[in-house]
């Protein structure tokens, strides 16, 4: 069974804000998926952050997973509201984070999958459901240990995104990238 990586919105825009989307893909080697309330949020993203157009146009995420069933979609709507705080008027609110953590926890075919995501409420109740999670710092250790970026850089690349006013755990220093 592959495991397959399913960045939110959020870390989708962390990249995207710096103009690294190339390591993201790089480090998400081809195994990267979205439902589509992510793809839906890329999409209203990408009309501040034009870079996303090109993720979204290269398909390298797959199709969106869609959410068909009546059964499915109720219970994602349940996790939405009880758990992440989504109202009903606005029923798109959390809904990349809800049905993230349904397919993983729910279909076979993405059992054993990573939600990364860098928020951190959000994190801690995959945690609880036995997701196994990762945030923008680990995929940019994982992109020098890949040797796709070197350790100097990536700390610089993980400032950047923080100057850009991305919400993310920052490295303390440039070694903690290269573990």
């Amino acid at each position: 069974m592959t495991d397959f990586l399913f960045p939110d919105n959020t870390v989708l825009c962390n990249f995207a804000t710096v103009e690294r989307l190339d390591l993201l893909k790089s480090v998400l080697a081809g195994n990267g998926r979205w439902t589509e309330a992510v793809a839906y949020e890329a999409g209203r993203s990408a009309r501040v952050l034009p870079a996303l157009d090109e993720l979204i146009d290269a398909g390298w995420l797959g199709d969106a997973i869609e959410i068909d069933g009546d059964a499915d979609a109720q219970q994602i709507n349940r996790i939405r509201r009880s758990v992440f705080g989504g109202t009903d008027d606005q029923p798109l609110k959390h809904l990349g984070e809800a049905q993230t953590c349904f397919v993983i926890n729910n279909w076979n075919e993405f059992a054993g999958s990573w939600w990364i995501s860098d928020d951190r409420e959000a994190l801690r109740y995959a945690r609880m459901q036995g997701i196994t999670t990762r945030e923008t710092i680990d995929l940019v250790s994982i992109a020098v240990i890949n040797g796709d970026i070197a350790a100097k850089d990536a700390f610089g690349l993980m400032q950047r995104m923080a100057d850009q006013g991305r919400a993310l755990r920052l490295p303390k220093s440039v070694a903690d990238l290269s573990r």
